[in-house]
């Protein structure tokens, strides 16, 4: 008599390769912060003047009280930092016509520009790193993200709460359609 195995991994096999998997993520995103982090010091912002740039044209305009309890330091740290922004052009104050004692943080032309070249400096980068996988790899990884951000989206729309967050996702990015399974990335 023949026994037929399931080729449907067993839970303890499915938990082992989850934490895996979790693990490799942890490592690859510790490693492409530290090198776009390494990239953009040797340009003009460094990657905390980014993230705050990022959520200004995010969120518009900010009063500096929330964006320190965002950045999650002081009001006088972030102080420190907008004045680093504000001295290059980057941000400017705006006082509360009704409430002189609210600032207004927001970023200017320069500022979006200098976030603009950032981003630019991050795609590069994942440019980069793509290239060095063959077509097979490539199509396998985008097949792959486009299911963990399907499951992202299932997961959300059970539980709202856990995808609680005040900033837009722009869906319009060529990223979000999915390859078609038989195609090949050019």
């Amino acid at each position: 008599m023949t026994t037929i195995r399931s080729t449907a991994p067993l839970a303890a096999d499915r938990g082992v390769l989850t934490a895996s998997i979790i693990a490799q993520f942890r490592a690859a995103m510790r490693e492409l912060r530290c090198m776009s982090g390494d990239r953009m010091r040797r340009t003009e912002v460094s990657f905390a003047q980014v993230h705050i740039l990022s959520m200004l044209d995010r969120h518009g305009d900010m009063p500096m009280s929330r964006l320190a309890d965002k950045l999650d330091v002081s009001l006088s740290n972030a102080s420190g930092v907008i004045d680093r922004l504000e001295e290059r052009g980057f941000v400017e104050r705006l006082r509360v016509p009704d409430d002189r004692r609210v600032v207004l943080v927001r970023a200017t032309d320069g500022g979006r520009a200098a976030l603009a070249r950032a981003e630019v400096l991050k795609d590069e980068l994942m440019r980069a790193i793509l290239e060095r996988l063959d077509d097979r790899r490539l199509a396998r990884l985008a097949a792959a993200l486009d299911d963990v951000r399907t499951s992202a989206e299932e997961v959300f729309a059970t539980d709202p709460a856990l995808g609680l967050h005040d900033h837009i996702h722009d869906h319009a990015e060529p990223h979000a359609e999915p390859l078609p399974a038989t195609a090949s990335p050019v």
